[in-house]
């Protein structure tokens, strides 16, 4: 029998002062009855007899004369089985869907395990996502954590839907599986999230964690350790390779700051607190693979940067703790580009590591090389003919003009319901390449455009 307390001191916003407790340990769960009402918390902070709790729901009407606490004994817990293949949970990991109650296998504490820095296995392996300037110019490897930069108004969860459905990793038959936790989101993105999984069938290897706009700020920060923990259970005890996709990092550290704020802690940059780099390391660093285990965690998150601001702390932090990143642009939106992708900018710093002979293609890192300098040249023949006029340009800048609106309009453009193979992004690309004269093709073996670029597209021909 759990014993209660009625001694609650103070509460203020989302957190509760209880006094005269013992043995109440730091990330403790708490129940609160008033009456016939169960409200739910965690320990913040456990000094002497005095246990600061942060309530899940809220303290609005709470009556803290008749208030009864019990704490629980363990941290917030995660029931995993098989079953929760195809299942929609809120942030806690409590059905969402209408489903029945998952009768789990065993219980895991979503804070998780460190991995041992030696028993990690070096991500080596391609996965397809079947998007031209992810899969040719900014490969996403098996392991890896590679986030994507937006912003207001770009079409990121259209993104994050589409590499779902579609990511795998080639040749091999092992299982993969995503698992998708959503931080922050209207009803509308649930809706279309929900909607989109059901519709094309990858529901069945998806799992779901929905926290919506109106949850409590402290099951938002709950809900990735809830995601990975999820997948950590698919990986390493089920061997499958898992996909994670976390969106928006952005609503998950406004609710870290709210919170921050709640407990009046010394703010950092911007207000937010002074550990959001090691919070957000807590969660970046649970991707992975694990020597001697067959499944493996990949890691997507997505932000929206706060004002298109990549020098804002969310952004800035994750790009230190993460392997590279994939910006969206608001220029390439306006122009009509789907997925609006900013390769030049863009970087995966593992991208070597994942292609070549018996990965992608030999011809992989050649071509990668010269249709990015290519497309960098053009931008810059583009911004000249800005200031300069056109006819300032010389007939080898115009070229190259012309092949950054056509690299825009056939490499990165691409349909939302299209699945290209990677050979069909190698294979594009030497498309484009075609368009350039020979002399300037100075990052591909000659071996290379005899054996790959169409003859009848060769310049001059």
């Amino acid at each position: 029998m759990l014993k209660e307390y009625r001694t609650v001191r103070d509460v203020a916003g989302p957190l509760m002062l209880v006094e005269q407790v013992e043995n109440v340990t730091y990330g403790e769960l708490v129940e609160i009855v008033v009456g016939s009402e169960l409200r739910r918390g965690r320990v913040l902070e456990a000094t002497g007899t005095n246990a600061l709790v942060q309530l899940f729901e809220g303290s609005a009407g709470l009556d803290i004369t008749a208030a009864r606490v019990r704490f629980l004994g363990h941290g917030i817990e995660l029931g995993v089985s098989p079953q929760i293949l195809g299942r929609v949970f809120d942030g806690l990991g409590r059905p969402r869907d209408n489903g029945p109650k998952i009768i789990p296998d065993k219980r895991l504490d979503t804070n998780g395990t460190p991995i041992n820095p030696y028993a990690r296995d070096y991500p080596s392996e391609f996965i397809q996502t079947g998007i031209s300037a992810i899969d040719g110019l900014n490969t996403l490897v098996r392991g890896q954590k590679l986030p994507i930069f937006s912003a207001s108004g770009l079409p990121h969860s259209r993104l994050a839907a589409q590499i779902a459905r579609q990511a795998k990793v080639l040749g091999t038959d092992e299982q993969f599986a995503v698992v998708f936790g959503a931080m922050g989101i209207t009803f509308e993105e649930a809706d279309f999230f929900i909607s989109d999984f059901r519709r094309t069938g990858a529901i069945e290897r998806a799992v779901l964690f929905m926290n919506l706009a109106n949850d409590p700020a402290i099951e938002r920060i709950a809900t990735p350790r809830t995601a990975l923990t999820a997948a950590e259970y698919l990986a390493y005890e089920l061997d499958m390779h898992v996909l994670v996709i976390l969106t928006d990092m952005t609503n998950y550290a406004e609710a870290l700051r709210e919170v921050s704020a709640a407990r009046k802690e010394v703010p950092g940059r911007r207000g937010y607190p002074g550990y959001l780099y090691t919070d957000l390391a807590t969660i970046y660093e649970r991707a992975g693979r694990i020597k001697g285990k067959k499944g493996s965690i990949t890691q997507i998150p997505i932000l929206s940067m706060p004002e298109d601001d990549k020098t804002h702390p969310i952004p800035d932090l994750t790009g230190y703790i993460t392997e590279g990143q994939i910006m969206l642009s608001r220029e390439l939106h306006r122009k009509g580009v789907y997925p609006p992708i900013d390769v030049l900018p863009s970087l995966s710093r593992l991208k070597d590591k994942g292609i070549g002979a018996g990965k992608t293609r030999e011809d992989h890192a050649d071509t990668m090389n010269q249709l990015y300098a290519a497309y960098a040249r053009g931008k810059e023949a583009k911004e000249l003919a800005v200031i300069l006029g056109e006819a300032a340009l010389s007939p080898t800048d115009k070229i190259f003009s012309k092949f950054a609106d056509q690299f825009e309009g056939e490499y990165i453009k691409q349909g939302e319901n299209e699945d290209r193979p990677i050979t069909g992004t190698l294979d594009l690309g030497w498309d484009l390449l075609s368009l350039l004269p020979d002399d300037t093709l100075t990052r591909v073996r000659e071996s290379f455009i005899e054996k790959y670029m169409p003859a009848d597209r060769r310049s001059g021909e």
